[in-house]
C-alpha cells in the first residue's frame, strides 16, 4: 500500500492511476483526519450496467404476473430472512 498526500496526487496524477490500474492499492491522504482509497472501477462496480436492468425489468414482470410473496408480519419477515 501507497500513502501519499493530495500535493503529491495532484502533481503526479498519471503515475499513481497507473499503479492504481496494475492493482496497486493507493491511499491519498488529505489533511491529518481525511483519507482516499484510488481504486479502478469496472463495470460490475457500476450499478446501473445492463444486467442490473435486465434484471429489474424481469423484477417488473414478475410483479405483473403476480409471481410475488406477500409480507403482512414480521414473524413473516423473520421466516424470509431465516432468523
Amino acid at each position: 500500500m501507497l500513502v501519499i498526500s493530495s500535493r503529491e496526487f495532484r502533481q503526479n496524477q498519471r503515475t499513481y492511476f497507473d499503479k492504481a490500474d496494475k492493482g496497486e492499492q493507493i491511499i491519498v491522504q488529505r489533511g491529518k483526519d481525511r483519507a482516499y482509497a484510488l481504486t479502478p472501477l469496472n463495470e460490475d462496480d457500476i450499478f446501473y450496467n445492463a444486467q442490473m436492468l435486465e434484471k429489474i425489468k424481469q423484477s417488473i414482470n414478475e410483479v405483473k404476473e403476480g409471481k410475488v410473496m406477500r409480507i403482512t408480519t414480521s414473524q413473516e419477515i423473520s421466516n424470509l430472512l431465516g432468523l
